[in-house]
């Protein structure tokens, strides 16, 4: 968690320049100003900053002002039958959310509905009634679904029922997980269930910051012991100003996409993307963020007080105090040695053999139950004390009535029962306990690195041969396969949820996490952190890809976790970069990506009491610590970014040595991926499609497609391209080989050029005969119509009189309609004929007069050979739609 600054106390929203509030504010905000330290926590330590460290410049700018608690209105409902809902305003930025419970979903243990604009979002929270078996993590269930009907619509697929839990609801799941989860005591093992909803989505309003804060309410409502209420919202910057839950619309010119969660203290989770954005920014938006998250916290105080269920404080069961003492006993020295093992494999094992040796021996002195159940914690005194029925009376010699000594039995307490589970987890605990003391009291790392040195970095690109890119990324023991594919617009990803849209992902990245490669056994199926882990890379390269104007592919990115040992998120970003530098892409920048670690209370393993910052953390590094920040950019900024903390007291100046020591570490790993060997080849692979890009103008596009569009499948099949993408003023043609790109362009041109009154044409094939007249192909997939009349000089009957189809002729144009249909004439090009004597079996009609002399025009006329392939105009005005860009 991150604790507020109080040396930020005191000040009014006039000082706060770079935060974006709304006129209206004074009527939504009960603002007030305090004391310095009004808003800390009574747990909290005063804040203090290291003399190292600048200020930064929230400490001169940032204001505190106080949200006071917002009343709850209560409403009876269902005619006098006592049903009542409850209901509160609280601030969500520049507006008002409504969060209301009692109304929907009475059975569950708690269901809140939360509304923002026209978006609704329902959430609800239920318990198992019976505890499942203890275990190292709280079992806690997520899931979110967006229903179409919320916007009105249903499913694009084939199936129109919601189904499989889509990426982004998984994204969202995860978001609600990761703060909660930290709020949750140890020792409380039933299972806990929170389902949300989306009902309404109005199209502006995003509903994931809402289900996270929803989740939080409920949970707070609910019977689960929990600590605090959480809530989440999003921070925006919109000309160069910071945006509280800015809108969707709002969004779309924003340079920060930051999520933040937490309570009304500390900050729980971050995480988000942006475009290569200064360190010292992004602490101004986490601060202007908690600013936020406690005004939603001290909104819904009053309804969580007034609502909330008897917390379930009873069934917490913890492993009893004195399992610690005799698992440190038996494992101390054999810990030392093991966590001494650089290698993971080796000192996994080691680990487990310890174990092992503990359950052997508290096995043999009785002190496991068989029937794997523990003792209460507040039975363990009841079983050492001495009673007097435990007493033995016994008579000593001769003695006067009534004359009794009693002699106490030496009594020596039953030996205590502890469930497998419970030594399990003491000795994973106790382990954690020993690595970080070894961090903090040694200096020294499980692999010999002191906190800012980083594991050896061995990069390798083209090593498959077939591959359009590909890297191998290695980073002590972790290591990324990552794998470029190019392709058209066929190959992008369709994108079906609320937020709808056309305009498909150009640029994708699929992360796999395979149990070989941490030396395991296990299922082969997507995890929710497979596609987390995912996300973060594709957020973390995509500022660096090329417009699409400039590189026209569609760009698939695969990460195959070989080997892992932390940090295979950040290892799939740098393999990533490099294997779209080997398939050529011109990338802005190069990124790299780093994990931080943190011990915070180094004086209870024996430090000083500074916070220690781990750079480049392995997997029990951050298993063990208490924070795990993930950031990816180049030398100069963030592209994407991931917190999670596990404890209270981390405080923005610890945040701020953290992001300086990442960016110190990002540097380093950005010099050893220029040490590539073999390097990137930085071209386009021989085995990667040809795209051209051809503009053209949009109401040509028809003549393009063609009815039904039949017309561009001939020009794929004639020209033996792949496909022929054409929208807008747009033409993309992707092909295996330049030989057909230039016979597609040709055609296309053909179609697509604009042709002159007067332009004459030779050898123009007759493609077919119609009762009117006949069809001539100018140009291969350009058809003129030459009526009856303009065939000859002379009247016929019918068009096979004169032509048949196959013969070629000589034609002029003659009209351009407004369809852009072209009418062309062959008795313009041909020698005046004589006029014919009258017969005795010919009417004056049916004699022709003479046809008018043809008037040249003003300029030399255009005159094409079907025969010969077509050749631009020397006028270019004429000819600009056919410029190839």
């Amino acid at each position: 968690m991150i604790l507020l600054n109080p040396s930020l106390h005191g000040r009014t929203p006039a000082s706060y320049p770079f935060l974006h509030l709304p006129t209206q504010a004074s009527t939504i905000l009960s603002v007030s100003s305090t004391s310095s330290r009004f808003f800390l926590p009574q747990r909290a330590r005063p804040f203090s900053r290291s003399s190292k460290l600048r200020t930064p410049p929230w400490e001169r700018k940032c204001p505190r002002y106080r949200v006071s608690a917002s009343s709850v209105e209560c409403t009876e409902y269902g005619n006098s039958s006592g049903l009542k809902k409850y209901s509160v305003k609280v601030p969500f930025g520049n507006r008002d959310i409504l969060v209301e419970t009692g109304h929907i979903g009475r059975q569950a243990s708690a269901s809140v509905t939360v509304t923002d604009g026209e978006t609704i979002v329902y959430c609800t929270v239920c318990l198992a009634d019976v505890p499942s078996d203890p275990s190292d993590f709280f079992p806690l269930f997520v899931n979110y679904q967006e229903r179409f009907s919320a916007a009105g619509r249903t499913s694009g697929g084939y199936f129109k029922r919601e189904g499989r839990t889509k990426d982004h609801e998984v994204l969202v799941c995860r978001l609600m997980d990761r703060p909660l989860r930290p709020t949750m005591p140890k020792g409380f093992y039933h299972e806990t269930q929170i389902l949300s909803w989306v009902f309404s989505y109005d199209g502006l309003h995003s509903p994931d910051c809402l289900a996270v804060t929803a989740a939080g309410i409920t949970v707070s409502l609910s019977e689960v012991p929990n600590t605090n209420t959480v809530s989440c919202v999003r921070i925006g910057l919109i000309n160069d100003q910071f945006v509280v839950n800015p809108t969707t619309t709002e969004m779309e010119e924003s340079e920060l996409d930051l999520v933040i969660a937490g309570t009304d203290s500390a900050i729980l989770m971050i995480e988000g993307y942006c475009n290569f954005l200064p360190e010292e920014r992004l602490l101004e938006a986490v601060e202007i963020g908690q600013l936020a998250i406690r005004d939603i916290c001290r909104g819904v105080e009053n309804l969580v007080k007034t609502c909330r269920k008897p917390k379930m404080t009873d069934a917490i069961r913890l492993p009893p105090v004195e399992l610690y003492k005799h698992v440190e006993d038996i494992s101390g020295e054999g810990l030392v040695k093991a966590l001494e093992i650089k290698d993971k494999i080796s000192r996994r094992k080691a680990l487990t053999v310890l174990e092992e040796k503990v359950l052997t021996i508290l096995s043999e002195k009785r002190y496991i139950s068989k029937d794997g159940s523990s003792i209460p914690n507040e039975g363990l005194a009841d079983l050492t004390e001495d009673e007097d029925e435990d007493d033995e009376v016994v008579d000593d010699g001769e003695v006067d009535e009534g004359d009794i000594h009693i002699k106490p039995v030496p009594h020596k307490p039953p030996p205590l029962f502890y469930s497998e589970v419970d030594v399990k987890l003491v000795f994973k605990e106790v382990s954690s306990k020993f690595l970080r003391r070894r961090i903090v009291q040694g200096g020294k790392r499980s692999d010999g690195r002191s906190s800012v040195d980083l594991r050896p970095i061995i990069s390798q690109c083209g090593i498959l041969p077939r591959a359009h890119g590909s890297a191998l990324f290695t980073r002590g023991e972790t290591q990324s396969l990552a794998v470029v594919t190019l392709g058209d617009n066929q190959m992008a990803q369709r994108i079906d949820n609320l937020e709808y849209s056309e305009d498909p992902k150009r640029f994708y990245l699929q992360y796999t996490f395979p149990p070989s490669s941490v030396g395991e056994v296990g299922r082969m199926s997507l995890s929710r952190r497979e596609i987390g882990h995912g996300t973060l890379a594709e957020r973390a390269l995509e500022p660096t890809l090329p417009p699409e104007d400039e590189f026209p592919y569609t760009i698939r990115v695969e990460s195959t976790i070989t080997e892992s040992n932390g940090s295979s998120s950040m290892a799939s970003v740098c393999g990533g970069c490099l294997a779209l530098l080997d398939a050529g892409v011109p990338l802005k920048s190069r990124v790299a990506g780093i994990a931080m670690g943190l011990v915070l209370d180094t004086e209870e393993v024996g430090g000083n009491g500074e916070p220690l910052i781990l750079s480049d953390i392995s997997g029990s590094e951050d298993a063990s610590g208490d924070m795990d920040l993930k950031l990816a950019g180049n030398e100069t900024g963030i592209t994407a970014f991931q917190m999670d903390i596990k404890v209270s007291g981390i405080t923005l100046s610890i945040m701020e040595k953290a992001l300086s020591q990442a960016r110190d570490g990002r540097k380093l790993i950005l010099n050893e991926m220029a040490k590539s060997s073999p390097s990137p080849s930085m071209k386009i692979s021989k085995y990667a499609p040809v795209i051209h890009v051809m503009k053209i103008k949009p109401e040509k596009l028809n003549m393009i497609i063609g009815p039904g569009g039949k017309k561009i499948k001939s020009i794929i099949e004639e020209a033996g391209v792949e496909s022929i993408d054409a929208e807008g003023g747009i033409v993309k043609i992707t092909a295996k080989d330049m030989l057909s790109i230039e016979k597609s362009k040709e055609l296309i041109s053909n179609l697509t050029m604009v042709p002159s009154i007067g332009d004459i044409f030779r050898n123009c094939e007759v493609k077919s005969i119609v009762p009117f007249g006949v069809f001539v192909e100018l140009a291969p997939g350009r058809e003129a119509l030459c009526h009856i009349s303009e065939l000859t000089s002379d009247w016929i009957g019918k068009p096979e009189d004169a032509v048949k189809v196959g013969d070629r002729i000589d034609v002029m144009l003659k009209e351009i309609n407004e369809k852009g249909q072209l009418r062309v004439s062959r008795r313009a090009l041909l020698p005046e004929s004589e006029p014919e004597k009258l017969t005795d079996k010919q009417s004056p009609t049916q004699i022709r007069a003479p046809m008018k002399e043809n008037i040249p025009p003003a300029r030399k006329p255009f005159v094409r050979s079907s025969t010969v392939p077509a050749t631009p105009k020397t006028p270019a005005p004429l000819k600009e739609s056919n410029k190839v860009k």
